[in-house]
């Protein structure tokens, strides 16, 4: 009887001792609270708060409407999606461009950082990896320019060369989509390897020499070394960052597209990042644009966590 008398009492203390306990953890770190509030505010401001517009994908959306409005008419646009050949076309083109960079982006980086791991003058290497790594800071406004220039039919560098060295008509680099493809993925690569690289530079330096000298007793060459030691203990950091890139199987790279791209290679080289824009900014297709952004939405959150379980279990890598 006294237990049921008191368990008010002795709840109503805990929860006392709690906020006193929060209170004063409070007032210990408020500071770094307020450091966070800033990025909280933006966060809820452009990542949250637009959510609400994706009811556009489920009307016939009219901004002088507004959304409330506007009519209703369900799932009319995500059927448009498959119906149209354009859409198809868009889907394919940003599978296809996506995949190769996936691919190019996984295995160079990888040659590359086995090679500069075989370079003994540190100078030399540092300099080299300093050289690569710094495309990756550039915007593509500024390397899109540049390899229009360089990529000119009309007195660009490579053209110019093509016809003085070996007697080559000009290529149209730009204009043609299967050439346009091309450009996008030795241009992305050339841009990411050097900050792709040291993931895997990393991973060699964290080798165990004793491997290497034990290897090189047993008589085993540098290449040999480099293909029974190097490799098997870069395997694990190669297999999260693969998993990891199934995520980005419908992120084509809209900076790179959208600053090198004309109505010429639309049928090879837009994408459905570059496709909604078209559709909403210059076409006024806001429901439609919509539609096909929250589709490919939906589709890169199930290959996220897919690509999430796949790492944890063959590399054993997790996040949470």
């Amino acid at each position: 009887m006294s237990k049921v008398l008191h368990s008010p009492i002795t709840a109503q203390s805990s929860a006392i001792k709690a906020e006193s306990k929060w209170s004063k953890g409070f007032k210990k770190t408020w500071p770094l609270h307020l450091l966070i509030l800033p990025a909280t505010v933006i966060a809820v401001v452009f990542h949250y708060l637009p959510i609400f517009g994706l009811v556009m994908a489920f009307q016939d959306y009219k901004p002088w409407l507004g959304f409330m409005n506007s009519e209703w008419v369900g799932l009319k646009h995500f059927e448009s999606l498959f119906m149209f050949d354009e859409s198809v076309q868009v889907i394919w083109n940003t599978l296809v461009i996506s995949v190769l960079k996936i691919v190019c982006g996984l295995f160079v980086p990888i040659v590359i950082a086995l090679l500069l791991n075989e370079i003994r003058k540190e100078g030399f290497k540092r300099s080299i990896q300093t050289l690569v790594y710094l495309p990756h800071f550039l915007s593509w406004v500024i390397l899109g320019g540049i390899l229009i220039d360089l990529l000119s039919v009309k007195g660009g560098i490579v053209n110019r060369m093509l016809a003085d060295w070996f007697g080559q008509q000009p290529i149209f680099f730009l204009g043609d989509g299967d050439w346009f493809r091309f450009v996008l993925i030795v241009s992305d690569i050339w841009k990411e390897f050097g900050f792709a690289m040291i993931i895997y530079l990393a991973a060699i330096a964290g080798v165990n020499p004793s491997l290497y000298e034990a290897a090189e007793v047993d008589g085993a060459t540098r290449l040999q070394q480099t293909v029974n030691v190097t490799l098997p203990a870069m395997l694990p950091i190669i297999a999260v960052v693969a998993t990891l890139q199934l995520g980005n199987v419908l992120n084509a790279g809209f900076d790179q597209i959208f600053n090198l791209y004309n109505p010429l290679v639309y049928d090879k080289g837009d994408v459905i990042d570059t496709f909604v824009y078209r559709s909403a900014m210059l076409k006024g297709d806001f429901s439609f644009a919509t539609a096909v952004g929250m589709f490919k939405s939906i589709i890169s959150f199930a290959l996220i966590i897919i690509s999430y379980r796949m790492a944890y279990k063959f590399a054993n890598y997790r996040i949470f």
